[in-house]
């Protein structure tokens, strides 16, 4: 594909410098147009692991390295990569570090920015399309609507060490969030809808699991806060995933537009149970 950028005052990636950019959730059409502004420039691209591999095409100049991390997997040192950029920048490259989904979101380039600011290399920040929202978005969730929720929480589902997070109060989050999006929980997701019950989370509340978000493997799973784990493992989904907790996801049953694109009717063009039209909200 032969993707153009329209006439406009672009920034200039200098020799030097890097960019710490946001390659969006998958879907290359959800790449923005610095993103593909900084494409054209780089000589070499740090890139990730959930990067769209014909996202790479659009710099077929460019030299890339691979410098994936993925939970439970061999993966490259956080620190090494972090030097990496430093020293690619010190021989005078133009670097463009390409992240997944959007770099300041449980995408660790604060740390990698942090790291290149102190070690004196001039960054620029791109931000990208987080799958907390727009993988919830193709899979017809709206992360916010009215007559849902006035609040959502952005939760990471491991810490440091890819355990359950300890520090983050559960009986807060369950208390004070309509809806919760949980980034990277899969793996734990047992342990924290455990937490979240016994916050008082009801055990019927509908949760939504999306897999490959945006791309066309995508899977998605409607089930309850009880029920989560065990359907996941009935369905045999793997990593990555969104997973959705709250009345945000009984509106896919109306909002499913991949679903009714492949002639589909709506399954339920009320779900809330509000009996009026939307319109009238």
């Amino acid at each position: 594909m032969d993707a153009r950028l329209p006439s406009h005052d672009w920034p200039e990636l200098e020799p030097g410098w890097v960019w710490l950019c946001g390659a969006g959730p998958g879907d290359p059409g959800l790449l923005t147009l610095h993103a593909l502004n900084a494409l054209r420039q780089a000589d070499v691209i740090v890139y990730d692991a959930l990067v769209h591999e014909g996202i790479l095409d659009w710099a077929p100049d460019a030299e890339k390295i691979y410098a994936g991390k993925r939970g439970g997997k061999p993966s490259h040192n956080q620190r090494d990569i972090s030097l990496r950029l430093v020293d690619l920048a010190r021989a005078g490259r133009r670097v463009l570090r390409l992240k997944g989904g959007d770099p300041f979101v449980f995408g660790r380039g604060g740390e990698e920015a942090q790291t290149l600011v102190q070690h004196g290399i001039p960054i620029r920040i791109v931000p990208g399309i987080t799958a907390g929202i727009a993988g919830l978005a193709y899979a017809g969730i709206p992360v916010t609507h009215r007559d849902v929720n006035q609040s959502v929480t952005f939760v990471t589902g491991h810490d440091r060490a890819g355990l359950a997070p300890t520090a983050l109060d559960w009986a807060g989050i369950a208390r004070g969030s309509q809806v919760i999006v949980l980034y990277m929980g899969m793996k734990h997701i047992g342990q924290i809808a455990a937490e979240l019950i016994a916050a008082g989370r009801r055990p019927s509340e509908p949760v939504a699991v999306t897999t490959t978000a945006t791309l066309a493997e995508q899977r998605t799973i409607e089930t309850t806060l009880a029920q989560v784990e065990a359907d996941i493992e009935a369905a045999g989904l793997e990593p990555p995933a969104i997973i959705c907790i709250g009345m945000a996801v009984a509106l896919r049953q109306a909002l499913d537009w991949q679903a009714q694109a492949r002639g589909e009717a709506p399954r339920n063009l009320d779900p809330l149970d509000l009996r009026r039209p939307a319109e009238e909200g």
